[in-house]
């Protein structure tokens, strides 16, 4: 008997199907960001000027991509070697502009991103989209909580030209694009007036999210951030802020959570069931904080773990799954690899739990038979059901894929200047 055969038997004495299991997470749509390959620069400004929004890349790592077609092929060196249905998560600053074609953030359109479109189908993709409103000089820093009318305008048409990208993306892909709206605005500061902004952002939203689309097909999402550098002490876009406005607007977006951007002490997989009790759906980017927003790799760690179980025990189809991080100082595309990788194996882990029988012994109050089981269930055979999910997407093993990143960049990104 194969060792996965005999990993399969013990699972199963636990009532759980490995088949089921395999099959559901083949299924399962993960959205690979695209600006972990140049540490958030993109196309559509200068490359060389620092990041805005309270978010930062460090390390000067060898290889960074430079232009579209380099990023491209990086991702596809990490298609080959992630298993799963990864999606393609693009920021507006990735417009392709060509023969002098430039257009300012107001004035994108979706023949901008006709390149990624051919990517994405060629590769069978999907592709889920975001306004970039950061690293741009129309950031006052403000923007859709500017007090400048002018500016705030701006920012609100550039909203409004990425609900329209993101409609074409889902028409020409037929795949929902999920549409995250971030803003990095907020103030070092003690501010000496909290409420403005957030009225301000309010209304801006509101307006974004006049311009017509297809809810079933596009799904706009406001995400919340509790600090970033240089907005320490002030952000419009707070939790609390986020989650009230999809709250109010449940016809016309969701709520999305990023597990580095809340307190420290506070943890998304406790925050998960709780917006599921009130919304159909949620989105969710996956990062690693360490003290702060740091967006380190995603690691197999105990929260992405749980993170998972709560995905799974709470209903998978119902979480739209996002990576976000970025690491310039390890090579960039393991860094992707491994992200991606480390948050399928949670997804698989999580779906190799008895649930049923947890849910019992807790309504039971059997606490000590809990505890019990969910310990024991860590010394369980994962790598075999691993390595044959892996084997089944024709990706390689853990102790496969590493080598051809280390070829990779001997052969192509080491030649890069």
């Amino acid at each position: 008997m194969s060792r996965y055969n005999e990993a399969k038997e013990r699972y199963a004495k636990l009532g759980i199907d490995v088949e089921k299991a395999i099959e559901t997470l083949k299924n399962v749509s993960v959205s690979l960001h695209c600006w972990q390959g140049d540490d958030v620069r993109g196309f559509d400004t200068d490359p060389e000027k620092p990041l805005t929004g309270g978010i930062q890349t460090t390390g000067n790592y060898p290889g960074r991509a430079s232009s579209y077609q380099q990023l491209m092929d990086d991702i596809d060196m990490v298609l080959k070697l992630i298993p799963g249905k990864p999606k393609l998560n693009l920021h507006a600053s990735y417009a392709i502009f060509e023969d002098g074609n430039w257009a300012d953030r107001d004035k994108l359109q979706p023949k901008h991103f006709d390149k990624w479109v051919d990517f994405c189908k060629e590769r069978k993709l999907g592709c889920d989209f975001n306004p970039t409103f950061f690293s741009h000089e129309k950031c006052d820093p403000l923007t859709l909580s500017s007090a400048d009318e002018q500016t705030r305008k701006f920012w609100i048409e550039h909203g409004k030209a990425c609900i329209r990208i993101s409609n074409y993306l889902a028409g020409q892909l037929n795949d929902v694009c999920i549409m995250n709206i971030w803003t990095g605005d907020g103030f070092k500061d003690v501010p000496g007036d909290r409420i403005g902004p957030r009225i301000r952002y309010r209304e801006s939203l509101d307006e974004i999210l006049k311009e017509p689309y297809d809810f079933n097909k596009v799904k706009p999402c406001i995400e919340s951030k509790v600090f970033g550098i240089g907005v320490e002490a002030y952000t419009a876009g707070s939790a609390e802020f986020a989650l009230s406005y999809a709250a109010f607007n449940r016809d016309k977006c969701i709520p999305l959570m990023d597990n580095g951007h809340y307190h420290p002490t506070e943890v998304v997989s406790d925050k998960i069931p709780s917006l599921l009790s009130f919304f159909d759906e949620i989105a969710l980017h996956i990062t690693r904080p360490i003290r702060w927003d740091s967006d380190h790799v995603v690691l197999f760690d105990d929260e992405t773990k749980e993170i998972a179980r709560e995905i799974v025990r709470c209903g998978i189809n119902r979480v739209n799954i996002a990576l976000d991080y970025f690491d310039a100082s390890i090579n960039r595309v393991a860094a992707w690899v491994m992200g991606y990788r480390n948050v399928q194996k949670a997804l698989l882990y999580g779906l190799l739990q008895p649930v049923e029988e947890l849910k019992k012994l807790q309504d039971e109050q059997n606490f000590t038979q809990l505890m019990v089981v969910q310990e024991e269930l860590k010394t369980m055979p994962f790598t075999e059901i691993w390595d044959e999910y892996c084997a089944r997407c024709n990706k390689p093993k853990d102790g496969q894929w590493y080598q051809e990143i280390e070829k990779y960049e001997r052969d192509v990104l080491s030649k890069r200047t």
